[in-house]
């Protein structure tokens, strides 16, 4: 576990500094401390990318409790659980979790939490916020649980609806999706995308769902069948190890069609587990927050703001990119809630509710998410969807398209 706290000017006080803290503002003298539930995985399947997602989100709170948070009089302390993205593991640490920290938010990693606290977190009425995009068996109103992102489905959706866009005609694009059996999560990658298929026949048309192991050895015959139905992309949105073995399938059969990722599995990661980014060179990753490309944008200059003096060790990249985004969006939803009720007595109920309020603007998140906004509805924005899309261009990761918008994707 990792533990973070900073002191209160009450314990200065107390110490003898009168004089600086007579100096000081008055918010900063009434300081007022909440903690924060940070869910890890350091020794499971994300353990890989855990130090980086955990030092992205936070650094951003350590930023916001020395510029905003002091503003507020306020300082967000917070502290990581080691959940090994087992569901089991995260629903027996919440009973202690809840005593230890009384968190005024919980701060997600993955399907095993939504799975876990779906159910405990009404009744506590503590807010959980995660970094990746929605499920969509968690597609419901009332929701305690949020996602900055829309479902898979509505992601690959939107890639399709611009790679369509882009090589122009008539004809219904044709796609091929992996998928897997075994995560509920992988699944739902499938479903959401073949509802949206059969009510959207001109718009796409899906020649292959292929259901294969979370860690498959050769997908050669597989890729054939793709490549045989004239598939024009591929989506894997599941994990590495699924695009690392579809991707050495195609190659062995010559064919190039371009595999669509999503953040998690991103082109950095494949790429790594590929021996290159050379090896996805006009492959796509695409999701609704911004591209970890090398261009100056808003949000690069902010990760770079983060490294020169909140002590960010991450490179940037898209795991980066989801820490960061996840943790802009929370500050954000909890410095309204600040706003809306004061610093002193703030709940998990009341920060839930300042979710609901007012937008979170995309100059409040530096660039790394769209403007949100969210209603009981559901658990992500149902309006103002856009994702972004990356490449790898010349070996390099480069942004391909921005603000393309997210198609309307039923519930399933």
């Amino acid at each position: 576990m990792i533990c973070k706290t900073t002191p209160g000017l009450r314990g200065l006080m107390a110490a003898g500094a009168m004089a600086a803290a007579a100096a000081m503002p008055m918010t900063a003298q009434a300081e007022e401390t909440y903690n924060l539930a940070l869910l890890s995985d350091f020794s499971g399947p994300y353990a890989d990318i855990m130090p980086i997602w955990t030092g992205s989100r936070e650094a951003v709170f350590d930023w916001w409790n020395e510029t905003s948070g002091k503003d507020l009089g306020v300082t967000l302390n917070y502290k990581n659980y080691e959940t090994r993205y087992d569901a089991a593991q995260v629903a027996s640490l919440w009973p202690g979790i809840k005593s230890e920290l009384d968190p005024i938010a919980v701060v997600g990693l993955g399907g095993p939490d939504v799975a876990a606290l779906s159910e405990r977190l009404p009744e506590d009425k503590i807010p959980m916020f995660m970094a990746t995009a929605a499920y969509g068996y968690a597609w419901q109103p009332d929701s305690w649980i949020f996602n900055p992102r829309p479902t898979y489905s509505h992601e690959s959706a939107a890639f399709l609806a611009w790679l369509k866009e882009q090589r122009g005609g008539d004809e219904p694009l044709k796609a091929a999706i992996m998928a897997s059996e075994a995560s509920p999560a992988y699944v739902d990658m499938a479903k959401g995308l073949e509802l949206y298929a059969e009510e959207h026949p001109q718009e796409l048309d899906l020649v292959e769902v292929i259901y294969t192991e979370v860690q498959p050895t050769d997908l050669t015959a597989q890729m054939r069948r793709v490549a045989r139905a004239g598939a024009e992309a591929l989506i894997i949105q599941t994990n590495t190890s699924i695009v690392v073995a579809a991707k050495r399938g195609l190659q062995a059969n010559g064919a190039d069609i371009p595999i669509l990722m999503s953040s998690h599995n991103g082109l950095p990661a494949s790429g790594g587990a590929l021996g290159g980014l050379d090896q996805l060179e006009g492959d796509y990753e695409a999701y609704g927050m911004a591209v970890a490309a090398d261009e100056d944008t808003p949000a690069r200059q902010f990760y770079e703001t983060l490294v020169a003096e909140h002590g960010l060790e991450a490179p940037w990249s898209v795991v980066t990119a989801m820490g960061i985004s996840q943790g802009l969006y929370t500050v954000a939803v909890i410095g309204h809630a600040i706003e809306e009720n004061g610093a002193e007595g703030l709940t998990g109920e009341m920060v839930r509710e300042a979710l609901f309020a007012r937008p979170i603007t995309a100059e409040e998140t530096h660039g790394f998410l769209p403007t949100l906004t969210f209603t009981p509805d559901a658990p992500f924005p149902l309006e103002g969807l856009k994702v972004n899309v990356g490449t790898v261009r010349d070996g390099k990761i480069a942004i391909e398209a921005t603000g393309v918008d997210v198609p309307d994707v039923q519930k399933w």
